[in-house]
């Protein structure tokens, strides 16, 4: 059958698998060629999303999704708040590539009042069903670490994870009780815990009117290091609240999200109001290719399906002014779900902090692009000066070399290639050295270079404009030798040497080499700092999967009566190393092992782990 006969067939198959959809709500998933799962969808009425995909005009990015799909499938719910939440675990399962996906979901931080005898404050990343009292989340360390520092000031829980033998710095300076000496009251880390939960609840203004109390009443008694202590306090405090920015008239938690979208790329925006200030924000940049106020729900329904920490309420913009029914859908099924009041404001101090976010997500969308813009002229302009510091003609291609080994041991090498200052990753080659024993590294260089430009050579490839080796004299000593002498080929050299922190250091060319006095604030000499970087990343991924495979496989060849057949099937069938140790005897069955050598096998591997342990 033709690829055209079986193109023919496949559209086939997919118009009838399309006359087949039914009127229902539910969720559908593309499939590739490969039949992986490129993206993820739900839909109130299957047939018309999915057919939509298959028929009338698209932009480019969705066509750039339809152009790989060769085949669906979709699975049927009995509400569109079931799609909903399927939809958001079918992307967590299946990570499609054109999917919204969350990735920074789990790392917002929390301040933590512990549930133990003798309680502490923590900043975590983690929400555990541990009774502990959790509060945030923070769009930021810093901002969870500098409130955490305050109330540490404030109030004197323990600080020490494991309570000491003897007392602390902390005791001494007022910031603890002391539970490893002292008996302290349950009474008395109750009231702390109060008023801890009071303050980060926003009780701000009450907490510090007390302490202003307190700070007249230590005056009035002559305590003034201690009057100096509370004034200290008040401080702190009027500096955490001049980060507020926005103040609403109720005391209600609330998340307020804004999107825009542009040239293929989303922003979302949460603007976090705590007791009615809003306190912080974040912004989540990446590409979409479904339809923009989908993907943009997609990724709050991910957003709060692992956050436990909920507010009070959800603040959404509308998609627009004409389709309020769809978007009241969204809101009755987000509540359902959350269990949290949703808001679609159309006017008020609400509606405002919605244009609020949608305006800071628009200019964080185009801060990305004016920074790309600059990247890119910045590059062009570092690619076009280095000709000119080599003496060279215009440089397009760059390709660079790294060697690696320990002691000689595995010895590869890799190569990475650049074009006008971009990496062109799919052209990276590995090297495994044939030829070089121990460590030599002027002959892994002699080898690897020859084999690169014999093939550029017998297969007519583009040849580069500079050749990088990571060393200097004798590395660029090296390729010359063969470029020039072996193979009549006259490519410049350059050599990059590196200081004794492993960093870029000098630019090293000609023969014999002489250093080339690129300043280090020069875009040129960062762009090459980036090329040896990226070469040498390369390189040592590359030597420690060869370590790890070499290891593993002497380890299996020195048991006798497992020869390279048979250890390519254990580790085929169990997967590592690791299993094939904690293995019973009857697990070896299936490969036709019996008892006797699966004993010894099993003996010699947990033998070698306790050698090395």
């Amino acid at each position: 059958m033709s690829e055209l006969e079986k193109r023919q067939k496949k559209i086939e198959q997919i118009k009838h698998k399309l006359s087949l959809l039914p009127d229902q709500p539910g969720c559908y998933l593309m499939k590739n060629e490969s039949g992986d799962i490129i993206y993820v969808g739900k839909a109130k009425v299957l047939k018309n999303r999915v057919r939509s995909y298959f028929t009338g005009s698209h932009d480019a990015k969705t066509q750039k999704l339809v152009s790989l799909i060769e085949d669906f499938e979709y699975i049927v719910t009995s509400s569109n708040k079931e799609a909903l939440i399927l939809e958001c675990n079918l992307i967590k399962e299946h990570h499609p590539r054109y999917n919204v996906i969350l990735k920074d979901d789990k790392t917002y931080p929390y301040i933590k009042i512990t549930n133990d005898t003798h309680p502490r404050l923590e900043v975590t990343r983690k929400v555990l069903k541990d009774k502990g009292k959790y509060f945030g989340p923070y769009p930021s360390a810093f901002a969870a670490q500098q409130t955490k520092k305050l109330l540490d000031r404030l109030y004197p829980l323990r600080k020490c994870k494991t309570i000491p033998d003897k007392v602390c710095l902390y005791y001494h300076l007022g910031q603890c009780v002391a539970p490893c000496e002292y008996d302290v009251d349950e009474n008395q880390y109750e009231e702390m815990v109060q008023e801890i939960t009071k303050f980060l609840n926003g009780g701000h203004e009450q907490i510090k009117v007390e302490l202003i109390k307190q700070m007249h009443d230590a005056a009035e008694q002559l305590q003034f290091e201690k009057a100096k202590e509370f004034r200290d306090q008040i401080k702190h405090i009027e500096v955490l609240m001049e980060q507020q920015k926005i103040t609403m008239k109720d005391n209600i938690d609330r998340d307020v999200f804004g999107y825009a979208v542009d040239k293929g790329w989303m922003c979302v925006q949460i603007l976090y109001v705590r007791q009615g200030k809003m306190i912080e924000r974040h912004a989540s940049r990446f590409p979409y290719y479904g339809e923009a106020y989908e993907d943009f729900i997609s990724y709050i329904t991910q957003y709060y399906s692992e956050n436990p920490a909920l507010p009070n309420e959800i603040v959404l913009p509308d998609r627009n002014e004409t389709e309020n029914i769809a978007e009241e859908g969204i809101k009755e099924d987000l509540q359902s779900w959350l269990k949290v009041k949703v808001h679609l404001p159309k006017r008020g101090l609400k509606k405002q902090a919605v244009i609020m976010a949608n305006d800071n997500a628009k200019i964080a969308l185009e801060e990305k692009f004016k920074l790309i813009e600059r990247d890119e002229e910045r590059t062009t302009k570092a690619v076009e000066n280095l000709g000119r510091w080599l003496g060279t003609d215009p440089i397009h291609r760059i390709e660079a070399f790294d060697n690696s080994n320990i002691q000689g041991a595995n010895p590869v090498s890799a190569m990475v290639v650049f074009v006008d200052g971009k990496p062109e990753r799919k052209e990276y080659r590995k090297y495994k050295i044939k030829t070089v024993k121990g460590p030599d590294d002027y002959g892994s260089m002699r080898e690897v270079v020859r084999r690169r430009y014999e093939r550029v050579l017998k297969e007519n490839l583009p040849l580069p404009d500079l050749v990088i080796v990571d060393g200097g004299k004798g590395q660029i000593s090296a390729a010359i030798e063969i470029l020039e002498d072996e193979l009549g080929l006259f490519i410049p050299v350059c050599g990059l040497v590196k200081d004794e922190k492993h960093k870029t250091a000098q630019l090293m060319v000609g023969n014999p080499p002489e250093v080339i006095p690129i300043p280090r604030d020069q875009q040129e000499f960062y762009l090459l700092q980036r090329i040896q970087e990226e070469v040498h990343r390369f390189a040592i991924t590359f030597h420690r999967q060869s370590r790890s495979k070499s290891m593993v496989a002497s380890q299996l060849d020195s048991i006798p009566g497992v020869g390279e057949k048979r250890r390519k099937k254990l580790l085929k069938h169990f997967g590592s190393l690791k299993k094939i140790r904690e293995a019973s005897i009857e697990d070896f069955k299936p490969l036709g092992i019996g008892d006797k050598l699966a004993g010894e096998i099993m003996t010699s591997l947990r033998e070698d782990q306790d050698s090395s342990s």
